[in-house]
Formats: C-alpha cells, sequence, structure tokens
C-alpha cells in the first residue's frame, strides 16, 4: 500500500516518494480552455506522460484516501504554498498522482515543471561547475508547482546531495533562490 504523508503546514494528509515543491513563481497567461494537452504548460511541465486522476486505480491502494487525493485536485494546497509528499514502494502510482495533480495544476492556471530527482541533481551540479548556478535556480523557481519524481530512489554524490539540500532548504524558508 502507499504509505500517508502531510502537507508542510499539516492541513493535508495525502498518501502516495514524490514531492510536490511549491514555490512562490510566476504564472504565466495561457488559454483556460485548452483542450487535448494543447496548452503550452503541457509541454512545458514536461510530464514523461498522460495520466488523469479518472485513471487511477484507487481500489488497488486501499490504504489511500480517494477524498485526500480529490481535495489535492481542487489546487488550493498550490495557492496556499504547501508541500505534498507521497511516499511509498514502487508501483504504487505516485508518479500517476503527480501527474494527474500536475496536469490538473495547469488546467487551473497554474505553472508546472516535472523533473525527476536525478535530473535535478544533475542540472544544480553542472550549473554549480559552469558558474551559473543562480541562474539555473531562478529557472527552477519559475513554476508554481514543481514535480521532483523519484526522490530517494539513486544516492548522490555527496556536493550534488548538498547542493539540492541547500537548494530545497531556501525554498522551504521562503528564498526564491
Amino acid at each position: 500500500g502507499v504509505e500517508g504523508a502531510e502537507a508542510r503546514d499539516g492541513s493535508v494528509d495525502t498518501a502516495a516518494g514524490h514531492q510536490m515543491q511549491i514555490d512562490c513563481g510566476d504564472t504565466r497567461a495561457r488559454s483556460r480552455g485548452a483542450t487535448s494537452g494543447a496548452s503550452p504548460w503541457q509541454e512545458i511541465a514536461q510530464f514523461p506522460f498522460v495520466r488523469e486522476l479518472d485513471g487511477f486505480d484507487f481500489d488497488a491502494q486501499l490504504s489511500l484516501d480517494q477524498r485526500q487525493v480529490r481535495e489535492l485536485a481542487t489546487c488550493r494546497w498550490i495557492a496556499r504554498g504547501d508541500t505534498v509528499l507521497f511516499l511509498g514502494p514502487p508501483g504504487t502510482g505516485k508518479t500517476h498522482l503527480a501527474v494527474a495533480l500536475g496536469r490538473e495544476a495547469i488546467r487551473q492556471n497554474h505553472s508546472v515543471q516535472f523533473v525527476t530527482a536525478a535530473t535535478l541533481v544533475a542540472m544544480l551540479a553542472k550549473a554549480h561547475d559552469d558558474g551559473c548556478l543562480e541562474k539555473q535556480l531562478t529557472t527552477l523557481s519559475r513554476p508554481k508547482l514543481l514535480i521532483i519524481d523519484e526522490l530517494g530512489y539513486l544516492p548522490f554524490e555527496a556536493n550534488a546531495a548538498h547542493l539540492f539540500l541547500s537548494w530545497c532548504r531556501g525554498v522551504m524558508s521562503g528564498d526564491r533562490s
């Protein structure tokens, strides 16, 4: 089953190892009536596939509270600046839920970026090595919703882990970079 987790402020107790980190980034204008993935944010978000909440098998995850997931789909937690962390073993639907909630956030005019933890750490390490870390941090702070997938699946090199954790601390404390 999928284990529960709490939003940073404790107001939403959700389920499913993905972190949805919320930034106070720019919300870019786009067509609210976009269909069939026509929204520019659908492409910018870089989802690995298309998933919707209606396609999630809640019967296969009995420990997951469907009402709580539906509450997350309202995206009020994004507006409040909350963090949601999905925890559970591989194959329990964490990525499905993250993508579905990200797509719903786009439909509600929130900017979204999807990235794996390994890719994010590699981006931070390369930017640090190239002397453009601040620029990369600014880029990462733009979306209202940053979905970090596969967090904890692979070990990080020490310097990369330090960069990642430093960035997380800054985001959690309200420092956009």
